[in-house]
């Protein structure tokens, strides 16, 4: 499987991004997915993840409220829209896929992963 990330950039505080993660996979609608990020010198965070049928949804405490998660099964991608950024929202973000139905929030339990797309908050 082949994940893209895309629709990162530079965005002032307050300010709003989607993040997407194209799939190569037809079988895309069968897995679970999530985003994570990293921040230059700490580990993968989990930020949001989402069941196979897009039924189900569950978001870390530090951006419930901002972020939403989803998917189009039909067009095999994966979105994060982030609303009301933070400069601590600036990280690499990426997306990974399960090989279960049920989303998690621990990066371990995840087999596969994109390349990562930047986003940089500023004051």
């Amino acid at each position: 499987v082949q994940l893209q990330a895309s629709g990162g950039g530079s965005v002032q505080a307050g300010g709003s991004l989607r993040l997407s993660c194209a799939a190569s996979e037809r079988g895309f609608s069968m897995f679970a997915m999530g985003w994570f990020r990293q921040a230059p010198g700490k580990e993968r965070e989990f930020v949001a993840t989402i069941t196979s049928s897009g039924g189900s949804t569950y978001v870390a405490d530090s951006v419930k409220g901002r972020f939403t998660i989803s998917r189009d099964n039909a067009k095999n991608t994966l979105y994060l829209q982030m609303n009301s950024l933070k400069p601590e929202d600036t990280a690499v973000y990426y997306c990974g896929t399960r090989t279960s139905t049920t989303g998690s929030s621990r990066a371990w339990e995840y087999a596969y992963w994109g390349q990562g797309t930047q986003v940089t908050v500023s004051s």
